[in-house]
């Protein structure tokens, strides 16, 4: 692994033949099928902040600051009643409309996300009236109309084909990414690529955390992101949210997808019930772009679970999709191989959601 990129999401080989077989390859083609019958579920305007009580947009003759619930959130509506910013009670995540974009990744999947919205990191939690404080005034006027790079461009600057990019030290710290080192071990359930690859492994330099410790990079796991270390580079890494060492030491984020489910870190707009099957959310309208989704894919991690990505979006099938770092695919993708990306519906993602969180 170390100095060789391979194509993604094609391997060869006879010897990686025989590790995606015991994978289980059928299992993975029956995930892109989703169950028919079951009803999909769509936004009711939630998602979009866009309506108030009776269910239709405000007119404003100026820019109006108003409050909704479920989450406790800000809202910020411009003098169309078009929402400008959306900030929660306690998140540090704000979305904001902007320029119109597209996030697309054909090699793996025809689902686009067009979008204007742009997810970016506030310097503390907010607050019900914190827009009329000056550290927020500040950057609201830096960041209201800015393109510079937010949390989805970071996202997209690891997927397949992403260039590479370098810091002022000649560091890289964009481009494709794999997920992990191939699995030639063949340990129990025949994992094709190992798990526990962090943003400091895809650096390949030292890490010193707050809590004293330092993450040590190992040279087999170099342009690696393993799911929870895909979304540790997009928000601590590139986006300065703090970081733990590990799911106990330190503060801010924790190191595996059952850590950050289960942290007290920002708002759980999708509350953590159980693992099982019956524990799965009955509706999604709370959720919105930038939002943190837990999965449970794995029988053998018990009652953690295992699975993390990030909300990206409607795509232009009307589909809620979510980019994450996954082994099948050998990276970040929002792409359908191993199960399509849809949080809604019945598919296989859909069904193994258990919870999310709004840092």
């Amino acid at each position: 692994m170390t100095g060789k990129k391979k194509s993604r999401p094609l391997v060869s080989g006879l010897v990686v033949l025989g590790l995606v077989a015991t994978s289980g390859y059928l299992t993975l083609e029956l995930r892109k099928q989703e169950e028919q019958g079951v009803t999909e579920v769509r936004n009711v305007g939630v998602l979009n902040g866009t309506r108030g009580q009776s269910g239709k947009p405000e007119d404003t003759s100026e820019d109006r600051w108003s409050r909704l619930e479920n989450p406790a959130r800000s809202v910020l509506r411009g003098a169309d009643g078009q929402v400008k910013a959306v900030l929660t009670d306690g998140a540090r995540t704000a979305k904001l409309t902007g320029p119109a974009r597209t996030f697309a990744e054909p090699t793996a999947t025809a689902s686009k996300v067009s979008t204007t919205d742009w997810v970016r990191l506030i310097p503390e939690p907010w607050t019900k009236g914190a827009e009329k404080q000056k550290w927020f005034k500040d950057w609201y006027a830096e960041y209201a109309d800015s393109k510079e790079d937010d949390l989805f461009a970071f996202a997209f600057q690891y997927v397949a084909g992403a260039p590479q990019r370098k810091d002022g030290q000649g560091v890289v710290v964009a481009g494709d990414a794999n997920f992990g080192p191939l699995n030639t071990a063949g340990t129990e359930g025949g994992d094709l690529r190992l798990e526990q690859s962090d943003f400091y492994d895809y650096l390949g330099t030292a890490y010193s955390f707050r809590d004293g410790s330092v993450g040590t990079p190992e040279a087999m796991r170099a342009r690696s992101l393993d799911c929870s270390g895909f979304i540790r580079m997009v928000l601590g890494f590139r986006a300065r949210y703090p970081l733990m060492s590990s799911d106990k030491s330190g503060d801010g984020l924790p190191r595996t997808a059952n850590g950050m489910a289960r942290s007290r870190q920002g708002v759980d707009v999708l509350p953590l019930t159980g693992v099982a099957a019956k524990d799965r959310p009955s509706t999604i309208d709370e959720l919105q772009p930038g939002d943190l989704v837990f999965f449970k894919l794995d029988t053998r991690t018990g009652e953690r679970l295992d699975h993390v990505g990030m909300v990206l979006g409607y795509d232009t099938q009307g589909h809620l999709i979510f980019v994450s770092s996954r082994e099948e695919v050998n990276g970040p993708t929002i792409g359908d191989v191993g199960g399509v990306s849809r949080l809604d519906g019945n598919g296989y993602y859909a069904k193994t959601l258990r919870s999310a969180k709004r840092l």
